[in-house]
């Protein structure tokens, strides 16, 4: 019988609850909420069979899921490698789902029982959160990192591999500081674009009703990530900080390199811009 213990029963947590279970590769989902009111939801919407103490999440699941924001588990992940060296290895893993990987690798690079953690980042998600944003079929088709796997027992990133081949993922395997590179590209810089533009909307729109009324399909899916959450982003761009601003700084060499374009009146430079941006098609479709 192997049972899934959950840390945080969100948006990730919560879906993939739904999907190990249904799909059959939990006999039961363990579900760890420190706060009350989502713990309750989490009960009532099935997300999982018990809700429990950390401890006896720690204690009872084959495989834990840290389904947290990144500044919390940098502190859980050591506290559960202590708790498995205290107790002998009894074939646990941990795993995380988190946005960033280089400062959680580090962090337990010399830990004696390191090789049972295995770093995964599920790219997949929606802007909402909390326990009522969990869904089925949520990572179906989508790609999941695996980081440093040769840093883990190969016994355990089988498992791990065999966990999001029942979420239906794609696994693709890199080392951690790869990792934060190329989500701050495809990712990261996505969702700081998005919260600058609801920030200038929001500054140079005064009448709220008018960006109700007149946001259309290209605002709305532009500025969708500006609806997630800070208590998990705060820390993404803290820990990916470096990777972040070398991104942002190219990013913004090129809005200046439309602005210049748009303020000389050059329609050529523009079109070239806008049709070397349309190759983009060619790689996503």
């Amino acid at each position: 019988m192997r049972k899934i213990g959950i840390i945080g029963l969100g948006l990730i947590g919560g879906s993939m609850a739904i999907d190990l279970k249904r799909r059959g590769f939990a006999d039961e989902v363990l579900g760890v909420e420190c706060d009350q009111v989502n713990a309750e939801g989490a009960l009532r919407l099935g997300l999982a069979d018990r809700i429990v103490s950390p401890r006896e999440c720690f204690n009872s699941a084959d495989i834990l899921v840290l389904a947290v924001p990144v500044g919390t588990a940098s502190e859980m992940l050591p506290e559960i490698l202590d708790l498995f060296a205290a107790e002998g290895d009894r074939g646990r893993i941990v795993i995380d789902v988190c946005s960033t990987k280089r400062a959680l690798a580090e962090k337990v690079a010399a830990h004696p029982m390191r090789r049972r953690y295995v770093a995964t980042h599920p790219m997949a998600g929606t802007e909402y959160s909390g326990p009522w944003a969990a869904m089925p079929n949520l990572f179906d088709g989508k790609a999941c990192i695996i980081a440093d796997p040769d840093r883990s027992d190969p016994e355990a990133v089988a498992t791990v591999e065999a966990l999001y081949d029942a979420l239906h993922m794609r696994v693709t395997m890199m080392d951690s500081a790869s990792h934060d590179i190329h989500t701050a590209y495809v990712s990261h810089i996505s969702h700081i674009t998005s919260f600058a533009l609801a920030l200038t909307v929001l500054d140079k729109e005064r009448d709220e009703k008018h960006i109700f009324d007149l946001a259309s399909g290209g605002f709305s899916s532009t500025v969708r990530l500006a609806k997630s959450s800070p208590d998990m982003w705060v820390p993404i761009l803290a820990q990916n900080r470096d990777n972040i601003l070398q991104v942002m700084d190219t990013y913004i060499g090129k809005m200046q390199a439309f602005r210049d374009a748009i303020a000389s009146g050059d329609e050529p430079r523009i079109r070239a811009m806008i049709e070397e941006a349309n190759h983009i098609r060619k790689i996503l479709g």
